[in-house]
């Protein structure tokens, strides 16, 4: 079930010099918002989106963001922003280039950088300007904390959560191994289908698939025993995992986000007097993005001497974690926005 964003549109920016050095022309970025922000932002949540997302957060976080969940709708406004390069809605790919034929491989390389620097034009052609909360899992968390380092006069506090201040050596091979099989597959289709299989892989953990499949059979039936053919149910489950992804991702698209996490670095960035609070989640049986290194990334904002600590959610779901269990999320979470929920009722009662 999916729940209908209260506002949601396209909102041209012009032209982005991103900083590959290349100007991309005419960008538009898709917003969704759940619920009516203040003008002071003292209720306004912005969820980025991890890899695959969208701007509708509901859509895909739903045990996070809604009616009575840790960001609830009832008291917050919920604000979405399809990252540049994506596939659903904002400038990417698919879009059509000054030759009015679609970018397709031609579409310029993409940062995290070039990401919020158009994310905050767009909203702020909205108005939209000030942040309780940025919130964000994997690529999502890259981008929070991008826009804690951006615009931290605007942000009260940042989630970054199952991501850290940079992506390392293995998580950089990993795309590479999922993009060259797109680029080797011949069919864009089964190309996809590869890549998200490998992709699938490294979201898991070795415990959460031995406890859900084991060496049991696919459940769909047939006995790997006897025929060559015939496949166990974790193979069966990595079929289906990339059936239904190839019919909703634009390979293009993965290409050019899968390189924007490459290229996530903040180590040597020059950090302001004052950053908003951050809140680090690492995952951990999470070997994508190794909680150490979340752990590690907090640490390095307190010595600089931000408001920045470190919680780990225990799962053995990996990297998915944040979006498989909700409630555990939540129930670490909370604590970190108990100060977000009481200015929300304070500017209420003005």
């Amino acid at each position: 079930m999916t729940t209908a964003p209260a506002l949601e549109r396209d909102v041209p920016i012009g032209a982005l010099a991103l900083e590959c050095g290349v100007t991309l022309p005419e960008v538009v970025q898709r917003i969704s918002i759940y619920g009516e922000p203040r003008s002071d932002g003292s209720n306004v949540v912005l969820v980025l989106h991890a890899l695959t997302g969208s701007s509708r957060v509901l859509d895909w976080w739903g045990g996070l963001a809604g009616p009575g969940k840790l960001f609830d709708t009832n008291a917050l406004a919920i604000v979405g922003v399809n990252a540049l390069g994506g596939c659903y809605g904002s400038t990417g790919p698919a879009s059509s280039a000054p030759d009015g034929a679609p970018y397709g491989p031609r579409f310029p390389l993409v940062s995290v950088v070039d990401i919020v620097r158009a994310q905050r034009a767009a909203l702020g052609k909205l108005g939209i300007t000030r942040f309780a909360a940025v919130a964000g899992g994997s690529l999502g968390g890259m981008q929070a904390l991008e826009w804690a380092l951006q615009a931290p006069e605007a942000i009260d506090r940042a989630f970054i959560i199952g991501a850290y201040d940079y992506f390392a050596a293995m998580g950089i091979a990993l795309n590479a191994v999922a993009r060259e099989a797109i680029r080797i597959a011949g069919d864009r289709t089964a190309g996809i289908e590869l890549a998200r299989k490998i992709a699938m892989l490294t979201y898991k953990s070795e415990a959460l698939f031995a406890e859900r499949y084991g060496r049991k059979f696919n459940r769909k039936g047939g006995d790997p025993t006897k025929n060559p053919g015939d496949k166990f149910d974790v193979e069966g489950y990595l079929d289906y995992q990339g059936a239904i992804f190839s019919a909703r991702m634009d390979p293009e698209a993965y290409l050019a986000l899968t390189r924007a996490m490459d290229l996530h670095d903040t180590r040597d960035r020059v950090l302001a007097p004052k950053l908003p609070a951050l809140t680090f989640v690492g995952i951990s049986s999470d070997w994508l993005f190794l909680p150490a290194y979340v752990r590690t990334a907090a640490r390095r904002f307190a010595s600089a001497g931000a408001d920045s600590v470190y919680l780990e959610l225990e799962s053995n779901h990996g990297h998915d974690a944040f979006l498989a269990e909700p409630e555990a999320l939540e129930v670490l979470m909370r604590p970190r926005l108990r100060e977000l929920y009481a200015g929300v009722q304070l500017s209420a009662a003005r």
